[in-house]
């Protein structure tokens, strides 16, 4: 818009220059058209950097009496012109309203030297040209200021994107670890206890070593399959049911463990269901690897308004603040889905674990 302006004065000093040299116009006219010039187009750009009302105000008393004496000496196209650039850098200056429209209001009297007629005539004419000149510059100004606000939003809503990929990738890295742990360490504390057991039983009872070797392998085979899923980090659904997968887990839990199903079954959502499933999970693996549990009580409680799993032992138990990744993963699902985690223990009266969400 500065620019544009700056050709426009440029233009109408121009025209004086042609009007002086061309028709043998006062020469004076030429003067204080070259000081209008040169305050419009430096003076202009300077007044405006300082951003001060002060200085807006005083550019203003000292271009309006120069526009003014050079259309008095000289009414032409240029002088005009002048007072057109005049008012557009008013609005630009973002001068308060009714000083703007003062200086349109004044800029018509410069056709008071004239009859009566010709007066009002060049007058209105006048009033439409540095109205409209008004309204065009206030339009481009409103357009120009849109364009920065949406440039700064369309910024602010890439630095949003970028925070919530982050956001998103941090969140899948951890159910991700979630999943190697709470899968990946299950198979291969089951796995570590076979191979154990197999062992001790391989000098007495190859027969048996064999079998629970082959035990080992399934599960092997199916913590591979856990960690492929993982990796991927594809959540898929659990095809068996929650009371039929919680049964398979009391089977494999190396210790007498029983399994109670309070209420009526009912469908859950998929991540729902794979949190208490992954809780009896840890639940049990804490058992065999730390508590040295006679055995195990798992409860599946559907109430009314929620789900609940629970794994309670009569082993060695601990002070209370037992912590781990495994406590951490499960906590993270539990603030997920708007449920909550329990985890109480006392030492030589065992453990509990429970985790409860909607359903």
């Amino acid at each position: 818009m500065n620019r544009a302006l700056g050709v426009l004065t440029c233009g109408a000093f121009l025209s004086i220059v042609l009007g002086v040299f061309g028709s043998g116009e006062p020469v004076l006219s030429l003067v204080l058209g070259a000081v209008f010039a040169v305050l419009a187009t430096a003076g202009f750009g300077w007044v405006r950097t300082r951003g001060h009302r002060t200085w807006a105000a005083a550019y203003v008393g000292v271009q309006l009496p120069l526009a003014f004496v050079t259309f008095t000496i000289n009414a032409g196209v240029g002088a005009t012109l002048f007072l057109v650039v005049l008012v557009s850098q008013c609005v630009l200056l973002r001068l308060p309203l009714p000083v703007v429209a003062l200086v349109i209001a004044v800029v018509p009297l410069v056709h008071l030297g004239m009859s009566l007629g010709e007066g009002l005539r060049e007058g209105l004419g006048t009033l439409v040209s540095v109205l409209f000149a008004a309204v065009i510059t206030e339009l481009l100004v409103r357009e120009q200021r849109s364009r920065g606000e949406l440039a700064e939003a369309h910024e602010k809503l890439r630095d949003y994107a970028t925070q919530a990929e982050r956001l998103a990738t941090a969140q899948e890295r951890n159910r991700v670890a979630r999943d190697i742990h709470d899968g990946l360490g299950h198979s291969l504390t089951v796995v570590q206890m076979q191979v154990k057991a197999a062992r001790a039983v391989l000098p007495t009872d190859p027969g048996k070593a064999d079998e629970v070797l082959a035990k080992a392998q399934e599960q092997a085979e199916n913590a591979l399959a856990e960690v492929r899923r993982s990796v991927k980090a594809l959540r898929e659904p659990r095809s068996t049911p929650l009371p039929d997968a919680l049964r398979a887990l009391a089977s494999e839990a190396g210790v007498p463990a029983e399994l109670t199903i309070a209420g009526p079954e009912r469908p859950l959502p998929d991540e729902h269901r794979e949190a208490l499933f992954r809780t009896a999970q840890e639940g049990l693996t804490n058992v065999r690897k730390h508590a040295a549990a006679a055995h195990v009580d798992l409860l599946l409680d559907y109430a009314d308004a929620s789900v609940r799993v629970s794994v309670r032992d009569d082993g060695v138990g601990t002070d209370g603040t037992a912590s781990g990744f495994g406590l951490v993963g499960l906590r993270e699902r539990a603030e997920q889905l708007g449920g909550k985690l329990a985890f109480t223990s006392a030492p030589g009266e065992g453990s509990a674990l429970s985790m409860e969400v909607p359903g």
